[in-house]
């Protein structure tokens, strides 16, 4: 197969023939939602609780990662939108084989991921109903999801700006209860003062072992930022959609996440048993007193993880449909019929369920084999985006400065910091027990990805498919 011959327009992502109906106020809202999780609400617990107050420090750092990671991913995608994302531009910068590996890693991990929000979700609801099957809830869930991302992409926009606007609304209203408390304001309760952030062992009571692990907790929380860069192919102005999404980063991560860290253990003591059995955010509302707060925040969980998993469905049909459109993948999943590739949908959900049926059928071996297959794919991604942004950057200063309306900070400088940064992360989670395991799976997963890719693209130049110059020149998809 050929590539085109001449680049498509600087407003127009050069992709396969997806519509365009999503509107700016659902890439806004995508972008803010995106980064409000069921990792947030639940997860960070156990980030708390071996950190303690110094969790603030830890989100932080892992903050400024992602911020510097969304900046060249940014930068990338405002340039050169494409469904792929970052998949496009590692074959762009590296080659088909980089292309192959961080689409299909990225695919696998989205994937799994609906499986295990769908369990999550499912928990909640047989909580309220007792009796009725987890499996029923999540069947219901996947055929939900599965026909909001059949039908046009403006369906999908919907259910995510408003799931957005709901998890948006609860954690603003968490942080402004949080400060209310803080300043001794909200009735009933006197404001805290340094006590929690000093005392008990101090600021960082299990020392830096303890950082260590609340770092690696909050690293993988970021997740799902990347699918904003998706969701911008298919908007009406790509190039100023994504642009001002990412622009947004820097804010959006400061007082979701570190704020809301903040405002958590000053309230609670980090030592306090229900950070972990109840989750942080439950713990410091039944803390204030607030009436039915884990009811409240069980809702806001749900949402979270419904919400998950829309994105995750969307984001992996788009990937996979990409994938095959640049003849990486079977043609049946590149097929697009009203401007949405409904084989892939079917197949990325159907995959999702299928990780279900293991967790009951296989939870101790195969499941937990998926799982740790996926435990650091994040991070493989944000590296080949690093490289990627190194390589690129330097033909667009070179070839189309004016399509550089987002610009990485000081670089070369920060992009080599990241990397190190994603280094310094991968040493971290090898010296640990738990997310060693996860590194050597992952790592075969990324290497067969790896081999497998490669030998495509020796097989492809070696029958002439593949037009070096026309991946150079930021050409899109086949």
């Amino acid at each position: 197969m050929s590539r085109t011959s001449a680049p498509a327009p600087v407003d127009q992502p050069v992709d396969t023939p997806l519509s365009h109906g999503l509107k700016q106020r659902h890439l806004s809202m995508i972008a803010l939602g995106g980064v409000i999780g069921a990792g947030l609400f639940v997860g960070s617990g156990a980030g708390i609780a071996a950190a303690g107050p110094s969790i603030v420090i830890a989100y932080a750092i892992s903050g400024l990662l992602v911020m510097l990671v969304m900046r060249m991913l940014g930068e990338m995608s405002a340039a050169n939108p494409a469904s792929g994302s970052f998949s496009v531009h590692a074959e762009r910068a590296i080659g088909p084989w980089a292309g192959f590996t961080a689409g299909w890693a990225f695919w696998f991990l989205l994937c799994v991921a609906v499986g295990l929000e769908g369990i999550g979700a499912a928990k909640i609801m047989t909580g309220w109903l007792p009796g009725t099957p987890e499996w029923a809830w999540v069947a219901l869930f996947m055929l939900v999801f599965c026909g909001t991302n059949l039908a046009a992409v403006k369906n999908f926009g919907e259910f995510e700006f408003w799931f957005a606007a709901l998890k948006v609304g609860a954690i603003a209203l968490f942080l402004g209860i949080g400060v209310l408390a803080i300043l001794g304001i909200l009735p009933g309760t006197d404001a805290p003062g340094t006590a929690n952030l000093t005392g008990d062992d101090g600021f960082m009571p299990n020392g830096s072992e303890g950082l260590v692990v609340g770092l690696l907790a909050s690293v993988f929380a970021y997740g799902g930022l990347e699918t904003v860069t998706i969701a911008a192919a298919e908007s009406e102005q790509p190039v100023q959609g994504v642009a001002k999404a990412v622009r947004t980063a820097m804010w959006r991560i400061a007082l979701f996440y570190i704020g809301s860290m903040a405002v958590i253990v000053t309230l609670v003591p980090w030592g306090d048993p229900k950070v972990v059995e109840k989750g942080p955010y439950v713990a410091t509302l039944e803390h204030l007193g607030i009436p039915a707060a884990g009811q409240i925040m069980n809702v806001v969980v749900l949402i979270a993880l419904l919400s998950a998993m829309n994105a995750n469905v969307y984001g992996a049909s788009r990937m996979a449909c990409s994938l095959v459109a640049r003849g990486q993948g079977p043609k049946a999943l590149g097929k697009v019929s009203g401007g949405v590739p409904r084989i892939a949908v079917l197949v990325s959900s159907v995959f999702g369920f299928a990780c279900v049926l293991l967790s009951y059928w296989r939870p101790n071996d195969v499941f937990m084999w998926l799982l740790n297959m996926i435990g650091a794919v994040i991070l493989v991604v944000w590296i080949f985006i690093a490289v990627s942004q190194l390589v690129l950057r330097h033909k667009l200063e070179r070839e189309a400065p004016e399509k550089l309306v987002v610009k990485m900070w000081l670089y070369p400088a920060l992009t080599w910091v990241a990397l190190a940064g994603m280094a310094a992360v991968f040493v971290l989670m090898a010296r640990e027990a738990d997310t060693r395991t996860q590194l050597y799976y992952t790592g075969g997963l990324v290497l067969a990805l790896a081999v497998v890719g490669y030998i495509r693209q020796v097989a492809a130049a070696a029958k002439g498919d593949v037009e070096p110059e026309a991946v150079d020149a930021g050409v899109g998809e086949r």
